[in-house]
Parts: structure tokens; sequence; C-alpha cells
């Protein structure tokens, strides 16, 4: 891993308000953990994994959303949110022309694709972590959205 791309995720970091970054380019592993964030095995906290959209196979960005900005809606049982773990802009499907990677009523499958988020000039995909049904899509196409923010309600499988 190159020493300035190194020093460029640790400036983003710091500046940022991500708990937790693991970035892997193969052979190198940088991984960054604000003080007193949860650890991650500790269930303190719920990851999201983030892959850039144009690579196939590129490496994978786990970002760490505290557990209590990511639990479950107490207003709807059963239900729970999949939230952004970056600001960033919200993109439903690949391209103005294509459908939306997922919809209210759509079953996902662990590692499937749900939106886009482009943060910092990249586009990355966001996986789901668990097998569930959508029931609702809390933003449009070409929202920003805030760290924690609700992307997705949900009902695991």
């Amino acid at each position: 891993m190159e020493t300035k791309l190194i020093y460029e995720l640790i400036d983003r970091f710091n500046a940022g308000t991500m708990t937790e970054l693991d970035f892997s380019d193969g052979g190198s592993r940088l991984r960054l953990r604000r003080a007193g964030a949860p650890s991650p095995g500790g269930g303190g906290a719920r990851t999201c994994a983030l892959k850039p959209a144009d690579t196939e196979g590129a490496p994978s960005v786990h970002l760490a959303i505290p557990a209590e900005a990511a639990g479950a809606d107490p207003e709807a049982a059963g239900t729970e949110y999949i939230r952004s773990p970056v600001v960033a802009v919200f993109y439903a499907s690949s391209g103005p022309d294509a459908p939306p990677f997922v919809r209210a009523g759509t079953t996902v499958k662990a590692g499937q694709v749900l939106c886009i988020l482009e943060a910092m000039k990249m586009m990355n995909k966001l996986e789901a972590e668990f097998d569930c049904e959508v029931t609702d899509v809390k933003v449009s196409s070409g929202d920003m959205v805030e760290y924690g923010q609700p992307l997705f309600e949900v009902r695991r499988h």
C-alpha cells in the first residue's frame, strides 16, 4: 500500500464521523478505530460493507455504525433499519435509466447490492449483511444522506 494512500485515508477518517475503517488492498491492511469506539467483535457495532462500484473483486471498506444508531426501530416490531455508514449521495440504481437495485417487497440475500453511495467522489456499493425483505426505501435516488440515516427498513429472514 502506498504511503500517500495511507495518509489520505487517515486524514479523511479523522475529518469524518466514522468510528472504524478497515481497508485492505490484497497484501496490506489498514484498520483505524476511534478512541472509545466499540470493538467489532464485542457486538457494540454493526458493520456495513462498501465496495467500489466500478471494480469487480476490488477491496471492501467495512464501516462500523454504533449499535445505538443501528438498532431495531422500537416503533415497528420485527423491522430494523439499514443505515448509511457515510455521508454520501444515495443512488438507487446503477444509472439513470437502470431499474433500482431494490424496492419495497424485494427479498435480498446477504452480499446483494442495495444501493450505491457516492462519497469523496468514489462510487461504492452498499451490500446487505444478512438475508432480509425490504419493507420500505426511506430515501430517493440523488438524495444526500447523513451518517446513520435510515436508508432501508427491512425484516430479517
